[in-house]
């Protein structure tokens, strides 16, 4: 679909300001969005982050997204708004091309004699849908995808290829869930059974409940509960290749960015930010409003708000190992100045 750039206005709630020395006008037709730097007549661009703004001027879109205080210098038509990510967002899924999960339920796939269907449903070939499974209005099962016994699944979510559902799963509605994600596998549950190191399996009983409109991404996993339930809480996005261990709890419209990881049994506020390679210790609390940067370690509770980093920059590696000859010293040093200072003290 097409749409003109006054119909574009209306739906991102734009004010659109035409430049009468372009070729376009209010009713030319937008065919996709594009960068300022590679747009052309058809496209829509936008700026959103001012360090682009030296594309602004060469660009040759059709029109750019663009906030009041950089109107003056955009010399194309502008969609005027005071947040310009947000109605690159909007039009984003007004043009979105990407196809649908399935359509309809193909012949191949497997379906137990009793699992509820509501209206709509639609089904992939290969997908296996297990005996007791709930599946509601508008959902969409990708080929190959594995529903286990008893999992509910609400209104209008949508699993992408090849994703693995174990039993007894509950995911709420409006939901997203891309490819080869596993959801209710069990938690690292062992114990240890002489001084060999020889462990025990422990059956993981909990449930993996997810509340509405949670996005996960591919080839994230998540855990079943030892005994009460992991909980992904409404509104949380969760990026790809992200572990959520046994009994995690985490809370509404937290988003966690790819390959961080959460021990089991911490309770994780709501509101969060927890950047790429994240690393969250098992059994500790964090409050709602935290903001932990790259590769930081989180080792203990937190109770204040606030943004939180441990990670090391890159440095150059001469640097880095001066620097890490310095670390090494530290003990012994610690244990000169303890010295002076006991010196110090006995001669007043």
């Amino acid at each position: 679909m097409t749409y003109t750039l006054a119909e574009i206005a209306t739906h991102i709630q734009a004010e659109l300001i035409v430049k009468h020395d372009t070729q376009c006008s209010a009713d030319s037709h937008i065919i996709s969005l594009a960068t300022l730097a590679n747009a052309k007549q058809g496209n829509v661009a936008f700026l959103a982050n001012k360090k682009y703004i030296s594309q602004l001027s060469d660009t040759r879109a059709s029109a750019v997204i663009i906030s009041p205080d950089m109107l003056e210098q955009c010399p194309v038509n502008a969609l005027v708004m005071d947040n310009p990510y947000m109605g690159y967002a909007i039009l984003a899924n007004l043009l979105d091309t990407t196809p649908n999960i399935a359509e309809g339920i193909h012949v191949s796939a497997v379906i137990a004699n009793d699992v509820t269907l509501g209206e709509n449903v639609n089904i992939g070939a290969n997908a296996v849908i297990e005996s007791g499974v709930k599946l509601e209005d508008n959902v969409s099962i990708g080929a190959g995808c594995f529903i286990g016994k008893n999992t509910t699944i609400g209104k209008g979510t949508r699993l992408w290829a090849n994703s693995s559902i174990y039993h007894n799963v509950i995911i709420g509605e409006d939901c997203l869930i891309q490819a080869n994600t596993v959801i209710g596998s069990d938690g690292f549950g062992y114990a240890p059974v002489n001084a060999q190191y020889k462990w025990h399996k422990i059956p993981q009983l909990g449930r993996v409940v997810i509340g509405d409109r949670v996005e996960i991404g591919a080839s994230t996993t998540i855990d079943r509960g030892a005994l009460e339930d992991t909980i992904i809480k409404d509104g949380v996005i969760l990026d790809n290749q992200i572990q959520i261990a046994h009994n995690v709890v985490i809370g509404e419209n937290t988003a966690m960015a790819a390959c961080s990881v959460i021990a089991g049994s911490t309770v994780v506020g709501k509101n969060c930010t927890i950047a790429g390679l994240v690393g969250i210790n098992g059994h500790i609390n964090i409050t709602d409003n935290c903001t932990f940067t790259g590769m930081a370690m989180v080792t203990k509770d937190i109770s204040t708000p606030g943004v939180y980093s441990s990670g090391m920059p890159a440095a150059p590696n001469k640097e880095w190992n001066r620097t890490n000859a310095r670390v090494k010293r530290l003990d012994s040093l610690t244990q000169r100045v303890k010295a002076l200072e006991k010196e110090f003290e006995n001669n007043n």
